[in-house]
């Protein structure tokens, strides 16, 4: 951790970074060569600030901030920011909630004043909320449609079982049923308050223009309430193989999903290390897992590993899709070609490919205003907005005797959670 600390000073952050006096962090990149310019508010507000019984609300929440406030009608926001040529939307996950608005430079005093009062204002009207409540339950039905997302659902519900990361972030229809628009006014009340919220500017507008549109725009938050107490259980280590098997009628193919619960965003070199690793496992055509399962021995239609960097636990998971009848030999070759990378050190030529594939994909994702206002947002919420730029250099810095560590300490083949999807 200290040389991390110490790259981190020595790291130069292109955007400016302030706190103001309510408390709000505002991160601000001027792009001189865009007319245009990202609003993204960031708000430590996702699923897991929900107390127990309250599941699905930041998701729900999210829907209803655009049913407007006590100056802006329902549908007023939408109307004024598409009729300036901008588009607006919002996303919500385990760890925040944020919404992001993209316009001409020159309509951003007229438009985000619009966002900051909706976001600290909302006033989730009851009739509103009885109506949106439905779209949100209709969303939940659909997506036990998707057999993807109820394999993904069922994984963190098998691998997390104590940390509300194990919830899904819509909700559960039981539940959303019981919510009431007074709980959902104390929950937007208690969270969307100035230390939960990062305000990020990216685009053709100067730090003097940008920074007195924010100070107008929230310099006024809505009287804090209190919600129930919310206690946050930390997930203990797998000590074991957990299997869970479903079997659905609307599939054609298997799914096999592999997970482990890896470290949060306070370890950061761990968790860009194991990204690395997933890179190495299955993150290409020439990674190991496609060529020989896909490739060269035909037994999966396709196969991928993700990492997902999250603050409590990130997700490290593999994920095949195969006929049926491989679904036994497929695990258990995970299993030994985890092992090779406990006990043999990854070549320096495979290292190599696979940082290059990393670093252009980080490359990539801070080409426009709106990746970069998401990474800045992003990092800001789950730790500070500075680590970002230590992705890179931690990604050059990381040996082959590292990546062999951090497979020993987090993707054991014999503690991780399993789930197989399986036609009736």
């Amino acid at each position: 951790m200290q040389q991390l600390s110490q790259r981190l000073q020595s790291a130069e952050l292109p955007a400016n970074i302030f706190n103001l006096d309510n408390g709000l962090t505002v991160v601000h990149q001027y792009l001189p060569a865009t007319p245009v310019v990202v609003s993204d508010v960031w708000v430590k507000a996702g699923a897991i600030a929900e107390p127990d019984t309250w599941s699905g609300m930041a998701h729900f929440l999210e829907h209803m901030i655009f049913k407007g406030s006590p100056r802006v009608g329902v549908g007023e926001f939408d109307w004024v920011v598409e009729n300036r040529g901008g588009v607006a939307n919002a996303a919500t996950s385990h760890d925040y909630a944020h919404f992001y608005l993209t316009t001409a430079a020159n309509h951003l005093a007229d438009t985000l004043p619009y966002l900051s009062d909706i976001l600290l204002h909302a006033t989730i009207p009851d009739e509103e909320f009885i109506r949106e409540r439905d779209v949100v339950l209709e969303e939940i039905r659909s997506s036990y449609d998707d057999p993807d997302w109820v394999a993904f659902q069922t994984l963190c519900e098998t691998l997390y079982q104590y940390h509300p990361y194990k919830r899904s972030i819509l909700g559960e229809v039981e539940l959303l049923m019981a919510h009431t628009p007074n709980m959902m006014r104390c929950f937007h009340r208690t969270h969307y308050q100035p230390e939960n919220m990062t305000v990020v500017l990216v685009g053709g507008i100067e730090q003097e223009s940008a920074l007195s549109i924010v100070n107008q725009a929230f310099g006024k938050f809505s009287v804090r309430s209190e919600c129930p107490a919310n206690i946050i259980n930390a997930e203990p280590p797998l000590i074991e193989i957990r299997r869970e098997e479903l079997h659905l009628s609307r599939i054609e193919q298997e799914r096999l999903l592999i997970g482990w619960n890896c470290p949060g965003a306070d370890n950061l070199e761990a968790a860009i290390g194991l990204d690395l690793l997933s890179v190495v496992i299955a993150g290409g055509r020439c990674s190991r897992l496609i060529q020989e399962l896909r490739e060269e021995k035909h037994l999966v239609l396709d196969i991928c590993s993700d990492f997902s960097l999250q603050k409590d636990s990130s997700l490290f998971t593999i994920t095949a899709w195969l006929e049926s009848g491989h679904i036994d030999t497929v695990e258990q070759i995970i299993g030994d070609r985890l092992y090779q990378l406990q006990t043999t050190p990854i070549t320096e030529a495979e290292l190599n490919r696979a940082k290059k594939l990393l670093l252009n994909d980080y490359i990539f994702s801070t080409e426009t205003p709106a990746q970069l206002a998401a990474i800045y947002g992003y990092y800001n919420t789950i730790s500070n907005v500075e680590e970002c730029l230590l992705y890179p250099q931690i990604v050059n810095n990381l040996s082959s005797s590292q990546l062999q560590h951090f497979a020993n300490l987090y993707l054991s083949p014999e503690r991780y959670a399993s789930v197989r999807l399986k036609p009736c």
